[in-house]
């Protein structure tokens, strides 16, 4: 699984004009599952992303997490995150999980993330066309890769 993620002021995702969820201030997760992806990956990432210390302490030093500032968390599904570039100008998508394995897993990772956070965590649509707006906080952007934890 690759992760991109954004500490912001707000983030909302819109599909065919009307918005399907918002959020104040929290992260905006960007997520790619890939085909060798599991529950594994799952439990590792979202822990990884409740606990990041990310957000300003009392000193204004990234030292409180999500959960420590009861943030919001909004997880959009983004298949081109596991794009390679490595031949050519046109991105290959063959390192993307399918449907049958990637909606299992979204659907399980923004439950289990859930949980880490203790609050609901808003959704994009899988597999739509999504316009997906945000402020972001500092910047602050986060890219993690679950095959990068060893």
């Amino acid at each position: 699984m690759r992760a991109v993620i954004q500490r912001v002021t707000e983030a909302s995702v819109s599909i065919g004009g009307s918005v399907k969820s918002a959020i104040g201030p929290g992260l905006l997760v960007l997520l790619g599952i890939g085909h060798d992806d599991d529950r594994t990956d799952i439990a590792w990432l979202s822990g990884k992303i409740a606990g990041l210390r990310i957000f300003d302490d009392d000193n204004g030093v990234m030292n409180r997490s999500v959960v420590d500032v009861d943030g919001e968390v909004l997880v959009v599904s983004q298949f081109t995150l596991m794009a390679s570039t490595k031949k050519g100008n046109r991105p290959a998508y063959i390192k993307a999980a399918g449907h049958e394995i990637a909606i299992p897993l979204y659907e399980a990772f923004c439950a289990v993330l859930s949980d880490a956070v203790g609050r609901p965590v808003q959704t994009g649509t899988f597999g739509a066309d999504m316009q997906v707006a945000l402020v972001n906080d500092g910047p602050v952007t986060i890219c993690i890769d679950t095959k990068d934890r060893q």
